[in-house]
């Protein structure tokens, strides 16, 4: 059984024709189903208005599909953003009579260089996507711990409490005891669903639906993460070489506001301390969060600024 986590970036008409209309917050998506496998398209339907509407969409992804109507700022914002994160798997849909020469030089040195152009054609792609969730089910044996970074949560009657996210790595089963960040509250994990279908395990890849004992709907957020992985922590200072993207045209400043954005989390900071050295783009700086942050050693975060204009990706930092 395997399943793909898709962002859908650049036109708000093509995932409805691939996939089913489910859960609609700031994002949208759109489950397709054969056998035992299945793909998930996230769709960020509040962006450009919210910049996070973007961002988790890509960051909950293993997979992009960029469809491009016109070459604007957002087009380059979107492609700074998804190449900030690393996503180097992906396909490019191009319309309006767009020809590859026009969109090639703003890919060239980004993770979404060697994106496969495919025709604007939503059986193809299905039958692609459903393809490819095949072939994902074969690397579902990863038995390390796992983490989910919750989206939504809710109670249901009989139930209880239910969290929907997606697996950011790792794999968890049934029964397990796991850890709610930053509330650092012993769960345990009732059931697990997938695509409304009751499943043993939940692998990296699979948008899930989890309910838990031990702690009540009103007590959760967006953002938090339920964990069976002891290497998760939180940090409420994050100091290290900074990696701003090429586009951005000025120094990190102390007292300047930004968001640190993690998994589901974006966390306004101050910019407590900097030193631009010869390249301010490659400056040493010391962020102080508003409230914690949830990770794992290493992990990698993406910096934003809200007041940017027409980029509000500024560049990554990694996590301590």
């Amino acid at each position: 059984m395997g399943n793909l986590n898709i962002a859908v970036l650049g036109a708000k008409d093509f995932a409805g024709k691939v996939g089913k209309k489910g859960t609609i917050t700031d994002m949208t998506f759109y489950d397709y189903k054969e056998g035992h496998d299945s793909f998930t398209l996230i769709e960020p339907s509040k962006y450009p208005e919210k910049l996070s509407s973007l961002f988790y969409s890509a960051a909950m992804s293993e997979f992009v599909i960029l469809v491009v109507d016109k070459i604007d700022s957002f087009l380059g914002e979107t492609i700074v953003m998804v190449d900030s994160l690393g996503i180097d798997r992906g396909w490019m849909i191009l319309r309006n009579y767009i020809q590859p020469e026009q969109v090639k030089p703003l890919l060239a040195g980004t993770s979404l260089e060697g994106y496969e152009l495919r025709e604007d054609d939503p059986i193809k792609i299905r039958e692609e996507l459903i393809a490819m969730a095949k072939a994902e089910s074969k690397k579902a044996g990863d038995g390390t711990c796992g983490s989910c970074p919750i989206d939504s949560h809710f109670n249901v009657k009989g139930v209880g409490t239910v969290i929907l996210g997606s697996v950011i790595d790792g794999y968890f089963k049934k029964h397990d005891k796991m850890t709610i960040f930053p509330v650092k509250r012993e769960v345990i994990l009732k059931s697990i669903q997938k695509h409304d279908i009751d499943a043993d395990d939940g692998v990296k890849g699979d948008h899930v639906g989890l309910a838990l004992r031990g702690i009540e709907s009103d007590e959760l957020d967006r953002g938090f993460v339920a964990t069976t992985d002891p290497s998760v922590k939180m940090s409420r200072s994050v100091s290290g070489k900074v990696s701003l993207v090429k586009y951005w045209g000025s120094p990190l400043k102390e007292g300047m506001v930004l968001h640190i954005g993690h998994w589901m989390q974006m966390v306004p900071c101050r910019v407590a301390a900097v030193d631009n050295g010869a390249d301010f783009r490659s400056a040493e700086v010391t962020f102080e969060l508003d409230s914690d942050m949830i990770h794992k050693p290493g992990d990698r975060a993406i910096i934003m600024y809200l007041e940017g204009g027409k980029l509000r990706v500024a560049g990554s930092i990694v996590l301590p």
